[in-house]
C-alpha cells in the first residue's frame, strides 16, 4: 500500500494501513520491532537513515507516521509517557513566559505547570475554559500558550475549541490540546486550529493496558522542527518495543471507540436513574450542559463516564468492595473496566482547596467503561450500588 496515497482514506482505513508496510525484504504484514539501540554507518556521513534509537527508529517512526495521519497532521512523535509528551511542548516556553490553563484537567498535567515549570521562571493561570470569556480576561501581554483539555478529567467539561482557539490565535497564542479522552477518532483539534496535540497513547490508542507512552502532533513544519530537536534533546522518546504495541493496539481503534461509546452511553443513562447517584456526568447525555457542543466538535462521546455518589446512603468503600468487573484502578482507555475515585486516587496530587474548585469531591467516581458486554457491566454496578448503606 502507497502511505503517500492514503492519507485521503477513513480513518477506519489509516488505522490499520499507514505507517504498516515497512518490511521490503520479506512483505510482512505487520511493521517489524527494530529493537537495535544504534545502526551501522555505510560510510563516514552515510547511513539508511537511522543511527541512534534514541533520535530515530523505524518502529517508532511507523507509528509516528500512522498517528501524524490519524490527527491529521504533519509530523508526530512517540514519546515513553504521555506526561513526557506534554513535557517536551512544555521546554517551546522560556522564562517570563505566561500560560493558560484549565482549572479541572488531569492532576500530572496540573502538577507540571503548577509546581514544575514555575522553577523555570514560567507561570500558568487556571481558569474555566469552558467559559470563553474567562479565557480572554486570563490573556496578559506575555501569554505565550493555552493547555487545552476537552473533555476534562474527571468531570468531561467541554472546551470550545473553535472559539478558545480563535481567541489564541488573535493574540499569537499556542495552542495545545489534549485528546486523550477522545482519541483521533472521534475528535481532531488541529481541524480546530490548534497548533499541537498530545495524548497519553497508554490509554485509547494502545487500548490494552499492558504500556505506557504519549504521543505530540503537529501541522506546522516550522514548529515540528522545534518539537522534534527537543524531544531528540531531552530523550523523550518511547522504546521500539512499545512503538510497536501501540502500533498494533491502534488498528483497532474505530471498533474498540465505538464499543466504548456504546456501553459508556447505556451506562450513563442507567445511572442517571438509580436513586443512590446525585449526578452523571457524560456528553452523550442531553442534560449535559456541554451535550450540543460535543455533538458540533466531537463524532462521539466516549468512553468515560463519571457520577456523585449520595455519600447519605453508600460510602465509595462499599461501591468499590462488591464491584467484579470494574477494576479499582488508575488509569483508563483498556478494554476492560476501570472504576476509581478522583479525589484520593488520580487527582489526590493536587491540594484540597484545587480540588474543590475544579468542581468534584470525595463523592465523585469515574469510570473508564470497558468493552464487555454491557449488561454484565450494569448488573455489576448495581450490585455495588446495593451493598450495605452507611
Amino acid at each position: 500500500m502507497g502511505n503517500a496515497d492514503s492519507r485521503s482514506a477513513d480513518l477506519r482505513t489509516l488505522a490499520i494501513h499507514h505507517g504498516v508496510d515497512k518490511d521490503s525484504a520479506f512483505n510482512s504484514v505487520t511493521t517489524p520491532i527494530y529493537p537495535s539501540s544504534t545502526f551501522a554507518f555505510e560510510r563516514v556521513g552515510v547511513t539508511k537513515g537511522y543511527d541512534y534509537t534514541r533520535s530515530a527508529n523505524p518502529t517508532r517512526a511507523a507509528l509516528q507516521e500512522n498517528l501524524a495521519a490519524l490527527e491529521g497532521g504533519t509530523a508526530a512523535w512517540a514519546t515513553c509517557t504521555g506526561m513526557s509528551a506534554i513535557s517536551s511542548v512544555a521546554m517551546l516556553f522560556k522564562s517570563g513566559d505566561h500560560l493558560i490553563s484549565g482549572d479541572d484537567i488531569y492532576a500530572g498535567t496540573i502538577r507540571l505547570l503548577h509546581d514544575v515549570l514555575p522553577g523555570l521562571g514560567i507561570t500558568t493561570s487556571f481558569v474555566r475554559m469552558g467559559d470563553p470569556d474567562e479565557v480572554r480576561r486570563a490573556i496578559r501581554p506575555n501569554t505565550r500558550g493555552m493547555v487545552i483539555e476537552t473533555p476534562s478529567n474527571p468531570l468531561l467539561n467541554l472546551v470550545d475549541l473553535a472559539a478558545v482557539i480563535a481567541t489564541a490565535r488573535g493574540h499569537g497564542i499556542l495552542t495545545i490540546v489534549d485528546n486523550t479522552f477522545m482519541s483521533p477518532y472521534f475528535q481532531n483539534p488541529l481541524g480546530f486550529g490548534a497548533d499541537i496535540v498530545v495524548h497519553s497513547t497508554t490509554k485509547y490508542l494502545n487500548g490494552h493496558s499492558d504500556v505506557v507512552g504519549g504521543a505530540i502532533v503537529v501541522k506546522d513544519a516550522a514548529l515540528g522542527e522545534r518539537v522534534g530537536y527537543l524531544v531528540n534533546a531531552l530523550g523523550t522518546a518511547c522504546s521500539p518495543f512499545d512503538a510497536w504495541l501501540v502500533l498494533r493496539g491502534v488498528k483497532t481503534l474505530a471498533c474498540r471507540m465505538e464499543a466504548h461509546q456504546a456501553n459508556a452511553l447505556a451506562i450513563a443513562r442507567w445511572l442517571e436513574q438509580h436513586p443512590r447517584v446525585k449526578k452523571v456526568y457524560y456528553p452523550g447525555l442531553a442534560a449535559h450542559p456541554g451535550y450540543e457542543l460535543a455533538r458540533r466538535q466531537m463524532r462521539g462521546f466516549g468512553g468515560m463516564v463519571s457520577f456523585d455518589l449520595d455519600l447519605d446512603q453508600l460510602t465509595p468503600d462499599a461501591l468499590f468492595a462488591r464491584l467484579e468487573y470494574f477494576s479499582l484502578a488508575e488509569s483508563l482507555g483498556g478494554v476492560e473496566s476501570l472504576v476509581e475515585q478522583p479525589w484520593t486516587m488520580s487527582h489526590a496530587s493536587i491540594g484540597e482547596d484545587r480540588r474543590r474548585a475544579a468542581g468534584f469531591s470525595p463523592a465523585t467516581i469515574r469510570l473508564s467503561v470497558g468493552i464487555e458486554c454491557v449488561d454484565d457491566l450494569i448488573a455489576d454496578l448495581d450490585r455495588g450500588l446495593a451493598a450495605a448503606s452507611r
